[in-house]
């Protein structure tokens, strides 16, 4: 006999839960009772619940869950950063990470175990590509963060106030799943945080941009890295499919009608590949026609990496050409470095169904032995 599958309730919206317990024969009013049990007070015991019957509680556990990923590693950093590997199944691992800072505490959490994106920077990029997470994955990870980090005693106040999809994967190609999960997000009931504190962020999927726009209203944050086609090629593959010039007339088509909204445009500081004065000059020409923040990263290594980061002063000088042009730009202060938790090095454990990550393990077996001979002779 086949054990029934139950329902996980952290990936149901309000209306989906609503709707959850209506088909149980139940009034509407459960959705808010068991929300408030599971968001802001931190419970996933049904018999916790005690403003449930006995009879609703009996039920729920014949039918549905409250499952959170479950923490493999927990690693702090120096300063103040902490970073978790998460398993999300039998063989597959996400990571997530919490950035506390005086203003904001922001969450940056996984939308896919693995990216299909593959690009050149990044180490997610060499993990290979798995699967999508679900709804009750990516809200999972938010809701237990908010329990180890620890519920505010005050349950109006929010110890996470940023949330930004920015950990492994492309959210864009995972909207099914996201754009639900963004809806919780935003919830009262569940976390209950600003719309512009909310950020996806995507390498250029171009028609997930314009479906973005219809189904949510959060920030938006591209992946650029490169001035023009020929480099961003080499650098986000995916730019082959969906030009800058088709990414930028998307970006302007978001923000249109929404008055001091900007698209924020990242870019890696890669040494000698993107980050002369003619990239910036170029960068400049490119984002004027869309309301734009720009936020200057700088490269973080790891095993095998082919590229070094731009030098301080390299990242200056780029940065005041923009500036000079009335475009708002930051260089992003690394964090979590010392734990592998800065941009663009989160890898978890995927099995990849790709098989990109065996050829980067050929390609770094290769050259390590080119070295060795060279060193050798």
């Amino acid at each position: 006999m086949t054990e029934q599958v139950k329902v996980n309730l952290l990936g149901l919206s309000r209306n989906q839960m609503e709707a959850f317990f209506t088909a149980m024969g139940e009034k509407a009013f459960r959705a808010t009772q068991v929300m408030k049990w599971i968001y802001q007070e931190g419970v996933d015991d049904f018999d916790a619940m005690t403003n449930l019957s006995k009879a609703l509680r009996d039920g729920l556990k014949e039918v549905a869950e409250i499952t959170l990923p479950e923490v493999v590693q927990d690693h702090p950093s120096s300063d103040g950063t902490r970073k978790w590997l998460l398993k999300v199944d039998e063989v597959n691992h996400i990571e997530m990470v919490f950035i506390p800072e005086a203003e904001r505490n922001t969450l940056c959490v996984s939308s896919q175990v693995g990216c299909t994106l593959a690009c050149s920077f990044c180490s997610t990029a060499r993990q290979g590509f798995n699967r999508n997470l679900t709804t009750a994955e990516i809200v999972g990870q938010i809701a237990l963060a908010a329990r180890i980090i620890g519920l505010p005693e005050n349950k109006g106040d929010r110890i996470i106030t940023n949330v930004v999809l920015m950990g492994m994967g492309e959210p864009l190609l995972n909207l099914e799943n996201v754009a639900p999960a963004l809806e919780l997000m935003q919830d009262d009931l569940a976390f209950g945080i600003s719309k512009r504190r909310v950020t996806v962020s995507t390498a250029g999927v171009v028609p997930g941009i314009d479906e973005l726009r219809e189904l949510s209203d959060v920030s938006l944050a591209v992946s650029l890295h490169a001035p023009n086609d020929e480099l961003r090629d080499q650098l986000v593959p995916i730019n082959k499919k969906y030009p800058i010039r088709e990414l930028m007339a998307a970006c302007k088509r978001y923000v249109a009608g929404k008055p001091h909204r900007r698209v924020t445009f990242e870019y890696v500081m890669l040494a000698g590949v993107n980050d002369s004065d003619e990239h910036a000059r170029q960068l400049v020409k490119l984002l004027r026609a869309v309301p734009s923040k720009v936020n200057l990263i700088p490269f973080n290594p790891f095993p095998n990496a082919p590229y070094e980061c731009s030098s301080n002063n390299r990242i200056n000088a780029f940065r005041e050409i923009i500036m000079q042009a009335g475009i708002i730009t930051v260089t992003r202060k690394t964090r979590g470095e010392d734990i592998a938790a800065a941009c663009g090095q989160l890898a978890g454990k995927v099995k990849d169904r790709t098989r990109r990550s065996e050829r980067f393990e050929v390609k770094a077996v290769t050259k390590d032995n080119n070295d060795k001979e060279k060193i050798a002779s």
